[in-house]
This record gives C-alpha cells, structure tokens and sequence, in this order.
C-alpha cells in the first residue's frame, strides 16, 4: 500500500479498510472499477452512498496543498458505475488560479479515462461556487447528484439554482461528450502525436483553441491534460492543470518531469502558452516546447 494513504485508513470502517488496503498498490491512482464497488460493498455491508462517502479520506489523501493546508476530496461517479477519485492541487508560491479543485480534479480523471457522462459527485466539503459552474458543463449538469457527509442528497440544480450553462450560449455538445476536431501535424515523436490527440479531444466551445498537454518524466512515462472550458470562462481547467493533476494522482513528484509539450490550434482565439509556461516553471527548471496546429 502506497504510504499517503496510511492515515486515510486509519479513518474507515474495519471490514472496508482490510477490503480495500489490497487495492491501494503502487499503481493505484484513483480509480476503481464497477466490479470493485461491488466487492467493496459486500466486504463492508455498506450501501453504495455510504460506502463512497467513507473513501472520500482515500480521494483526500491525493491532495497536495502547500498553501492552504486543507485537504478535500472528491469522487465522480460515472454512469459505467466506475469511480473517479481527485483531490486538490496548489501550486507553492504561485497565483491561485493556478489551483485545481477537488471536483475537477475528479472530473478530468473521468474524462481522461474515457467516461462520458457523470452521476454523482460526492465530496467531503460543500463545493464552492467555482466547482458548481465547472460541474454546470457537464452533460445534464444541473442532474448531477452531490452528496455530502451528513447531508440529504441534492442535484446540482439545488445548488446552483437559475444556472447560466452552456446551452445559453448555444453549445448542444457539453463537457464529457465526445470531442473530436481534426488537427494536422506531421511528426514520429511518440509525445507530440500524444498531444495532438488529446487535443483533438478537448473540449474548447468558446475560443476554439483545442489544446492539450503532455509531460514527460524522467522514466519515460507520460501524463497528459486536455482544455475543458466553462461557459462562465474563469472555471475553465486549462491543460497544464489537469496534466499536473493527472502526475498528483499518480504519485508522481514533479521535479521528475524531464519534458512539457503544449499543443494548441492556430484558430484559437486565446493562447494557452502564458499562464502554461507559468505552471511549468513553477514545478520543474525545464522549458515548454510549445507547438500551434493547423485544424483540418
């Protein structure tokens, strides 16, 4: 069992915890499939929500948080019945819009894993106003459940009433569904073709500046981000934070990336490259190779 989570367990109900300890093994990063929901619930005699309710130390044991010191948890509940675990993420000394939320957090592991719509959200502390409006993009966002330690079950339509979402801005394909914008590269190195991709991938309705990033370590193994932009614009969860997060949940210190790439596409209203190269400097002393393509 990995040693971030030794506390956590400390926290569970017995029978869970002696289930899941086999689970938590050295390539263990968040995930757990429908099947292990199953086994879990039995081991424990736990019902599906209280169950997930008490892995939120286990999501919270993701967090790196050297600024606020304050630990939250989040796990986004796919309608294959699979989970998706995340936590949040600061960066040490830089601007706090480079922070990543627990609820994204967990969202962008969903997404990245392949998932296309979201059920239930469920989190050890009230999702702040920032992580409601991300959760609004979803597809049937205002449906989506969250549940709360010691609190009745509510859909995000309750808190987050008379929402402003994608729809009012004319968008039918939101966050989740499958994205897939062509984009032309010519190249053999195996990360840009990851990262051209990814972008194809991502999800940028309103400045159409399909993006993604990929990181590489010193072992050879990547981690990657796509762009997910919010109607309301702030909460958008730019590549490089989600490939941060990715690497988090992963285990991974960052002063082990040995390479960065950012893809974006020339018709792009906006530029990514900025508040990237930002990010970047902030965790590792080496430089972004930034790469803009032409869409199809």
């Amino acid at each position: 069992m990995q040693d971030r989570f030794l506390k956590s367990i400390a926290n569970l109900p017995e029978a869970l915890a002696k289930a899941i300890v086999p689970m938590l093994d050295k390539d263990f990063a968040g995930h757990l499939d429908a099947l292990q929901i199953e086994e879990l619930k039995t081991a424990s005699q736990l019902t599906e929500q209280d169950l997930l309710l008490a892995l939120l130390p286990i999501a919270a044991a993701l967090a790196r948080v050297p600024i606020s010191n304050f630990y939250v948890g989040a796990i986004a509940k796919g309608k294959s019945g699979d989970i998706y675990m995340g936590a949040n993420l600061e960066l040490a000394g830089e601007a706090l819009f480079h922070s990543v939320h627990a609820e994204q957090s967990a969202i962008s592991h969903a997404w990245l894993s392949g998932e296309r719509q979201i059920e239930d959200v469920i989190v050890n502390f009230s999702p702040c106003g920032h992580c409601r409006q991300f959760m609004n993009e979803l597809v049937e966002g205002q449906k989506v459940n969250i549940h709360l330690p010691e609190q009745k079950t509510q859909p995000l339509s309750h808190y987050l009433p008379y929402a402003f979402g994608p729809t009012d801005l004319n968008i039918t394909e939101p966050l989740l569904t499958k994205q897939q914008h062509e984009l032309t590269l010519d190249s053999s190195d195996p990360m840009i073709i990851e990262a051209v991709d990814h972008a194809g991938l991502s999800y940028a309705p309103y400045t159409k500046n399909y993006a993604a990033v990929v990181l590489e370590t010193k072992d050879g193994l990547t981690f990657s981000g796509r762009y997910a932009e919010n109607a309301a614009f702030n909460p958008s969860m730019l590549p490089m934070q989600m490939a941060l997060s990715n690497m988090a949940r992963h285990n991974r210190d960052f002063s082990e990336i040995n390479r960065a790439v950012l893809i974006e596409s020339s018709k792009g209203i906006v530029s990514l490259v900025g508040a990237t190269m930002d990010a970047l400097h902030a965790v590792a002393a080496i430089e972004l190779e930034h790469i803009v393509v032409e869409p199809e």
